[in-house]
């Protein structure tokens, strides 16, 4: 006879990926993975299938999380203005309560780049892909831009998220609304 789960998995997730931001994807053990999450390996393993299972959950309840600004982006029809709208919403998302704890995939693209197991690699890049379309079809949204010049901002920009992201952890707020600024000027 199978046992009831004693937890919800929305709950767990959550901790797990609040764990996951703060220490990085590497330094997250199974063992602070148990301790966070408030469930045993067996369940972990059970409901997840291994720590990357447990990841892979939480970039999903991350993504949600980040729902709100995406869909602002998204419904905007105001080109360029768009994006640095969402540039400064993430800016503010990134810096919650002042954890300054940047984005977790830009974190963990930093953190792993190429070394990631092949099924992280496809869920990070399928993020980053959703934001890099959303920038494409604000920046065609402006009459004077030719299509390989939509194609490089949008390239630029997504640098500069990542960017924006890893500045947000370290530098002040001053600092970043000046990158911000500086970013789009020379689009």
């Amino acid at each position: 006879m199978a046992r009831t789960k004693q937890y919800r998995e929305e709950d767990v997730i959550q901790k797990a990926m609040d764990l996951f931001w703060r220490n990085g994807y590497e330094a997250t053990s199974v063992r602070m993975l148990e301790k966070e999450m408030g469930i045993n390996q067996f369940s972990i393993y059970s409901s997840f299938g291994s720590k990357n299972g447990v990841f892979l959950e939480s970039i999903k309840v991350y993504k949600a999380h980040l729902n709100n600004i995406r869909h602002k982006l998204r419904d905007s029809n105001n080109g360029v203005q768009g994006i640095k709208a969402f540039f400064y919403d993430f800016l503010e998302f990134t810096r919650e309560n002042e954890n300054n704890k940047g984005c977790l995939v830009c974190n963990t693209v930093s953190e792993l780049g190429n070394k990631a197991k092949p099924e992280l690699q496809v869920e990070l890049m399928k993020f980053t892909q959703e934001i890099r379309e959303l920038f494409l079809n604000n920046l065609k949204q402006e009459k004077n831009k030719t299509m390989k010049l939509v194609e490089k901002e949008a390239n630029f920009l997504m640098t500069s998220i990542l960017g924006l992201s890893i500045g947000s952890r370290i530098l002040n707020k001053k600092q970043l609304e000046d990158f911000i600024e500086t970013t789009f000027k020379s689009i």
